[in-house]
């Protein structure tokens, strides 16, 4: 058995190796840098339309208000993206990532969320363009969608298309179960059992009936639930590194200083040479920030195809403001209370080995930065931060799992898939195996070849739908609306985009 394992081991950090190599990361950087040059820095040329059709328009009724049919809302689309996306990666992994690569990997963070902000919007565009809605009226969208529809409209790449979106789904139905689920449980139980001593098979029928309740009921009940938990948890999270951000206040221009130096190797990260800094700063920073945020991978599309939006880059400016939110300002706050806790040595990058006799391992640094801060509050705080934002990742990635096996095996097959994921919840709480989040850590990236092979195939319809919306909203110009690829769905809402514009 043990030599069973370590085979499998074996074959598997070998194919992470090329999922998450070098190659993988340049191309993630080159689509996102591509797309951004196309839309003309969208992100930063249309800032404030962008954030004020997003955030600004929280209190639209048309944005945020409760639909009728099978669809969900704007708010709550973007609420269940992040709740897939603002996970246990906003803390472990921030803190993994400046343990390992230094202060600098906050920097390459940074960078590839600025580009991702782009590839996120694009696949969001492309997402609404090639979406279709199931016998029983609910919108299904992805890059399993766009690939068949889109890719394989191309001349002789009919088969390629099916494949890669076939390969997408696959992948896609099978992470749904690791990164989306047993990982996420895992942690939870594992903080329960360490911070208030409750066995982790407790916690494991626990979280089993909740989210049971929450998933198998659908879509729209986990959006419901999503968009009241993710708005409370982010705001508090944020509230209390907030308190430990001006409490050391003065470390600030230090801080920055750390991040601009060590991401360039004008000193060692992390203890190791200056040769090998910076290789490890831009890999750590750009493997947390794609962890962190997903853009690229092809995941968060699939909740926000399910919208009751009409315009492609409406819900595209979405997946703009999810990267800004989850990886901008999360993930900066985190790095910022870990790097001024007076933990990191802001001149070499070195992490405390220990602090007050306890080891510090990337899982529990944030929990000892709140611990020093508030006593054992903020330790208690930091676990109930982690279970919310794990299981709130659970409630997301079921939606990702339910749209890859309705697109495997039809709808049909959904509540099955459900309830296995529920029952699934159990064994994530009391399993051991580390190999299980190295094989989850691998099928979560290999969804990203087969997304970013449709993105680049497919950015110039991205570019022409962008020049479409920013000639009629921008512009005044009367044309024509591009609202989708597919005929009937165009004369169903063109009334209704008409109608709308501004």
């Amino acid at each position: 058995m043990e030599q069973f394992t370590q085979i499998v081991s074996d074959v598997n950090n070998f194919l992470n190796g090329i999922v998450w190599g070098w190659p993988a990361l340049i191309l993630l950087a080159f689509t996102g840098i591509l797309m951004t040059c196309l839309t003309r820095f969208f992100q930063i040329s249309h800032f404030g339309h962008w954030v004020s059709q997003t955030i600004g328009r929280i209190l639209d009724k048309d944005v945020s208000g409760h639909t009728q049919d099978r669809s969900i809302s704007q708010f709550q689309s973007l609420c269940t993206a992040l709740a897939a996306t603002v996970g246990t990666g906003n803390i472990v992994g921030v803190a993994g990532a400046i343990m390992v690569g230094g202060p600098g990997a906050v920097f390459w963070m940074w960078l590839i969320a600025f580009f991702g902000m782009m590839t996120n919007y694009s696949e969001n565009v492309l997402g609404i363009y090639f979406r279709r809605k199931s016998a029983s009226g609910e919108w299904h969208g992805g890059a399993m969608y766009y690939l068949r529809d889109g890719l394989g409209a191309k001349k002789g790449c009919k088969t390629l298309g099916a494949v890669l979106a076939a390969m997408f789904s696959v992948f896609c139905f099978l992470a749904s179960f690791g990164i989306g689920n047993m990982t996420q449980i895992n942690s939870i139980s594992g903080n329960m059992e360490a911070v208030f001593s409750v066995p982790r098979w407790i916690t494991g029928i626990a979280l089993m009936i909740l989210a049971g309740l929450v998933i198998i009921g659908g879509l729209k009940r986990i959006a419901a639930v999503t968009e009241k938990i993710v708005p409370f948890m982010v705001i508090l999270y944020m509230a209390g590194t907030l308190v430990i951000l001006f409490t050391h206040i003065t470390m600030i221009p230090e801080v920055f200083a750390s991040i601009f130096k060590g991401a360039f190797a004008l000193k060692s990260a992390a203890g190791g040479i200056v040769g090998s800094g910076i290789r490890l700063a831009i890999e750590q920073g750009m493997k947390r920030g794609v962890f962190s945020n997903e853009a690229g991978l092809g995941s968060s599309v699939m909740v926000h195809s399910s919208s009751n939006v009409k315009e492609p880059v409406r819900q595209g400016m979405w997946g703009i403001f999810e990267v800004f939110a989850d990886t901008l300002v999360v993930c900066t706050l985190t790095s910022f209370a870990i790097l001024s806790s007076g933990l990191v040595d802001l001149e070499t990058g070195v992490v405390a080995a220990e602090s007050n006799g306890v080891a510090l391992t990337n899982s529990n640094i944030m929990s000892t930065v709140f611990g020093n801060q508030f006593g054992f509050l903020g330790s208690a705080f930091v676990a109930i931060a982690i279970m919310l934002f794990a299981f709130s990742t659970v409630l997301g990635w079921s939606h990702y799992g339910t749209t890859a096996c309705s697109y495997l095996f039809s709808e049909k097959y959904v509540m099955i898939y459900r309830v296995i994921f529920v029952v699934a919840i159990f064994g994530g709480a009391v399993m051991k195996e580390n190999l299980a989040w190295e094989i989850a850590d691998t099928l979560n990236g290999a969804m990203m070849i087969p997304n970013l092979v449709g993105v680049l195939t497919l950015c110039p319809i991205v570019y022409a739908i962008t020049k479409n919306y920013v000639d009629r909203h921008m512009r005044h110009q009367n044309v024509e609306p591009m609202l989708s690829n597919f005929k009937d769905i165009q004369d169903e809402f063109a009334p209704l985009v008409k109608k709308g514009a501004e």
